[in-house]
C-alpha cells in the first residue's frame, strides 16, 4: 500500500497547532501530530477519550481552520446504510415511471437507478465532494452504532470508496479528512482500528484548562480562572459517574461570573454546581467533598 507523504494542508504539527489556535482550539503536541499525520497519510483519525475532552470540537475546529465544509454523521443504535450512505429518491423514480407511461415510452431499471435519483447521505456526500479542499467528515460517537455498521465502514475507511449495487463502486477523487470519535462505551472492532490512526485525548491539565477559560470566558478575573482550573482537576479525582469535561468547566465559570462570584469559596461554589456535575450522585459526592474540606 502506497501512502502520500506530502501534505498540501499543513507543513508541520506546529502549523496544525497554529491554525487551530486561530479558531480558539488549543491542541497539544500529541493531537497536532496526529492530525498532521492523518492529513499527510490520508488516513482516518480515531479520537478516543472521556466525554467532554474536545474530540468532536477537534473535528469541527479543524474544518473551520482549513476553511472547508464539515460533514457530520452522528451515530446511534440502529444506524443503517440508508442513513449513512445513500437512499434512492423513490418519489422521483415513481414520477419518472408515470411520465414514461403517459408518453407511452418504456423505462428500464438502468434509467431509474441513475445517479440523478440518488439522495446523498454523509458518507456518499464526502466521497463525491467537489470543493477546493477536501471536507472534514466527522463520524461522531462511533461506539454508539451497532457492530454491523462498523463493518459497513471498512471499505470506506480503507479504500475511500463506497459500493452501490445498482451503480458499482464510487471512489473519491480526493479522500475526505475523516475523524471518528468514541467515548469507549463499547470496544470497537480491530478491523476498524487497523484502518485508522489513533489518538487518545486526555483531560487537560490545569494550565490548559486556564488557557481555554481565558479565551471562552473573557470576563472572568485571572485569579478566578486559576483557582477554577485547579478546582476542576480536583473534582475529576473524585469517584464520579460523569467527571466534568471542558464544556462543563466553561459553563461553570460562566455561571460564577453571572452570579457575580469573584473568588472561589465553599459558599460561592455551591449555587452553580448544576453546571459542573449532572447526576444526583455526583452532586452529593461533590457537596460531601466540600463539606469535608477535601477540595480547595
Amino acid at each position: 500500500m502506497t501512502r502520500r507523504i506530502d501534505n498540501p494542508l499543513f507543513k508541520s504539527p506546529t502549523q496544525v497547532t497554529e491554525r487551530l489556535d486561530t479558531v480558539d482550539y488549543l491542541a497539544d503536541e500529541g493531537l497536532a501530530t496526529a492530525i498532521f499525520l492523518a492529513t499527510s497519510l490520508q488516513m482516518p483519525l480515531l479520537l478516543e477519550g472521556e466525554p467532554g475532552v474536545g474530540k468532536t470540537s477537534a473535528a469541527t475546529s479543524l474544518a473551520a481552520a482549513l476553511g472547508t465544509d464539515l460533514i457530520r454523521l452522528q451515530c446511534y443504535e440502529g444506524l443503517s446504510a440508508h442513513d449513512a450512505l445513500y437512499e434512492w429518491n423513490y418519489q422521483r423514480q415513481l414520477l419518472a415511471i408515470r411520465l414514461s407511461e403517459a408518453r407511452e415510452q418504456s423505462i428500464s431499471d438502468a434509467d431509474l437507478y441513475a445517479p440523478e435519483y440518488l439522495s446523498e447521505r454523509p458518507l456518499l456526500a464526502a466521497i463525491r465532494y467537489s470543493g477546493a479542499l477536501p471536507p472534514v467528515l466527522l463520524i461522531d460517537e462511533i461506539d454508539r452504532a451497532d457492530d454491523e455498521f462498523e463493518a459497513l465502514l471498512f471499505e470506506f475507511l480503507g479504500e475511500g470508496a463506497v459500493s452501490i449495487p445498482e451503480l458499482g463502486t464510487i471512489r473519491a477523487q480526493r479522500r475526505p479528512i475523516v475523524v471518528l470519535t468514541s467515548n469507549r462505551s463499547r470496544e470497537l472492532h480491530d478491523a476498524l482500528r487497523r484502518r485508522c490512526l489513533y489518538h487518545w485525548i486526555a483531560y487537560p491539565g490545569a494550565a490548559q484548562v486556564a488557557a481555554v477559560l481565558r479565551r471562552t470566558v473573557p470576563g472572568a478575573p485571572g485569579s478566578l480562572i486559576a483557582d477554577a482550573s485547579v478546582f476542576v482537576g480536583r473534582v475529576r479525582e473524585l469517584d464520579l459517574d460523569k467527571p466534568p469535561g471542558m464544556a462543563e468547566a466553561i459553563d461553570w465559570v460562566s455561571a460564577l461570573i453571572t452570579l457575580g462570584v469573584a473568588e472561589l469559596m465553599p459558599d460561592t461554589v455551591r449555587p452553580a454546581l448544576g453546571t459542573l456535575v449532572k447526576t444526583p450522585d455526583d452532586h452529593d459526592a461533590l457537596v460531601d467533598a466540600l463539606d469535608r474540606g477535601a477540595l480547595p
